[in-house]
């Protein structure tokens, strides 16, 4: 993957010497220079994608742990397990902010420059389905926010309007249906595409699940356009298999590696970022033959021995999830007071100066699974677009048989831990016994569905997602942690504007807080949270 390039780069030294002639303006036009009239616009769609999908600590030190997918007793993530301020908080809050504008800019530079040309037609309309992703997370995030106005400096508008998420849904599930059905495989194909590498067929399907997938935020707030746009995507054809995936695989050698692994790989973070009690107590009630493929403990003993890259145990029966909400600093929130705690790993006696290892015994995430700095980033699965289906079903609405849908989900969110490295694959017996022995029950369906959603999402690293749908869904059904001096007693139900927008663009910042419930804080809820 190419490093980014900006307008007006050098790509390499040119002297030109000359005397008076007729060709003064052509030969003293530098043929290597960057400009609009010569830069590949397939190029940003790819700047864009590896951007939008490198979220790193801006999800993990928030949102991983705000639906208790991860757990952690290292101070840096306070902010996620126990809505505390530690470390860099208040500016890693703002990156989802950041990272999507600066991911959507790109896009909308992109279609600056093809602007008006037919020969774009596909990567226009791809460029209208990423741009929606992208936009979705920032919305979900923090509510109102610019969009019809967003990357509108070229035409003056420096301090854009926040839309209300109300339009913002409107406008994208619009926007969603018309660039979807505009693809066309017997024209262009993007050439710098790292979903798909430009295959259309593929576009389409993500751009109906992802019709499906906004759709389905708005059955509290809006059901009848739920109803309408999850309907309508059915029909249009959504992903069909895993390798309809949504995902990015990083590039460290150029420059781009995968920011969650680079977090998780400090050695501090590696030592006690662990699996949430709620994830791993859910999977092992169910048996779930996942457990092995995600989850392991230290090989050996001791502190010494939780530091070591290397793979550890991923024996199903040993392993056990970090409860939200402890440290390690003795007093009555120390993890040894943890209900079912496992004990600390003792000090390794062959090793000189090793001390105890006090969440050693908890499960982390498999080192040989999601370790690579080069591994992907998960955006979209099959299996979540097979679950809004069963969901929509299960309402009463024309998307195919629950039952059906939620099977497909199960061997497909088994099979997909694969992509992140052979290490994760679960045996096909496994799944078909597992699939075969957790039918879909009418009584239970919403819980079932949405509990696997969230064992999805988290086990895809996708805690964006995995946030936003418990918001919706009330599952999990987790209770917030307690701890001194918390900046939110309840779960965060949103994010908090960054900081600056109160001087960079005041009168739009405060018409958005003005509509906030309790105003611009964490327990505010956003518009489709009911």
């Amino acid at each position: 993957m190419k490093k980014r390039l900006i307008y007006g780069y050098l790509l390499a030294g040119a002297t030109f010497i000359a005397g008076c002639t007729k060709d003064f303006d052509a030969i003293n036009t530098n043929p290597t220079k960057v400009n609009a009239e010569v830069f590949p616009p397939n190029f940003l769609l790819a700047q864009s994608q590896i951007k939008f999908s490198n979220s790193g600590y801006d999800q993990l030190l928030f949102q991983s742990m705000w639906v208790q997918g991860l757990a952690s007793t290292y101070d840096y993530y306070g902010n996620g397990d126990k809505y505390v301020y530690a470390g860099s908080g208040r500016s890693y809050f703002e990156r989802t902010w950041n990272t999507s504008y600066g991911a959507s800019t790109l896009v909308d530079e992109m279609k600056n420059l093809i602007k008006g040309k037919a020969e774009y037609a596909n990567l226009d309309a791809v460029g209208t389905i990423m741009r929606m992703m992208i936009l979705q997370r920032v919305t979900d995030a923090y509510g109102d926010a610019p969009f019809s106005e967003a990357g509108q400096a070229k035409a003056g508008i420096v301090t854009p309007k926040f839309d209300t998420q109300q339009s913002i849904y409107t406008s994208m599930l619009a926007q969603l249906e018309t660039a979807t059905a505009a693809l066309d495989a017997a024209k262009d194909k993007p050439s710098s595409d790292l979903f798909y590498g430009g295959n259309i067929a593929q576009w389409k399907k993500l751009g109906y699940s992802l019709m499906l997938r906004a759709a389905m935020r708005l059955t509290k707030a809006d059901a009848a356009t739920a109803q309408k746009y999850a309907e309508k995507a059915y029909a249009g054809g959504t992903m069909a298999s895993i390798d309809d995936n949504a995902k990015v695989k990083a590039d460290e050698t150029n420059g781009n590696s995968n920011s969650d692994v680079n977090a998780i790989l400090v050695k501090d973070d590696f030592r006690e970022v662990r699996w949430s009690n709620t994830l791993i107590s859910y999977m092992q009630s169910t048996a779930d033959p996942r457990i092995s493929a995600v989850a392991e403990i230290a090989a050996g003993q001791g502190k010494a021995a939780s530091e070591v890259y290397a793979a550890g145990d991923n024996t199903a029966a040993l392993q056990v999830g970090l409860p939200n909400g402890y440290d390690l600093k003795g007093g009555a929130q120390d993890v040894s007071h943890a209900p079912g705690y496992p004990g600390a790993s003792p000090a390794d006696p062959a090793v000189s100066g090793d001390v105890a290892a006090p969440v050693g015994k908890y499960s982390r995430p498999r080192f040989a699974v999601y370790d690579d700095r080069n591994r992907i980033n998960m955006l979209m699965t099959y299996g979540e677009s097979e679950l809004l289906l069963a969901e929509a079903a299960t309402r009463g609405w024309n998307t195919g048989n629950a039952a059906t849908h939620y099977a497909n989900a199960l061997a497909a969110d088994m099979a997909t831990i694969a992509q992140f490295n052979a290490a994760g694959t679960v045996p096909t017996a496994s799944i078909t016994a597992y699939v075969a022995t957790h039918p879909l029950v009418a009584a239970t369906a919403l819980q079932q569905i949405n509990m696997e959603y969230f064992v999805l999402t988290s086990t895809t690293f996708n805690f964006n997602e995995a946030w936003a749908n418990w918001r919706r869904s009330g599952f999990p059904a987790i209770t917030a942690v307690s701890y001194p001096s918390q900046f939110s007693t309840t779960i965060p139900r949103r994010i908090p504007y960054p900081l600056g927008l109160p001087s960079t663009n005041p009168t739009n910042y405060a018409a958005a807080v003005a509509l906030l419930s309790g105003g611009d804080v964490f327990s505010a809820r956003v518009y489709w949270d009911k």
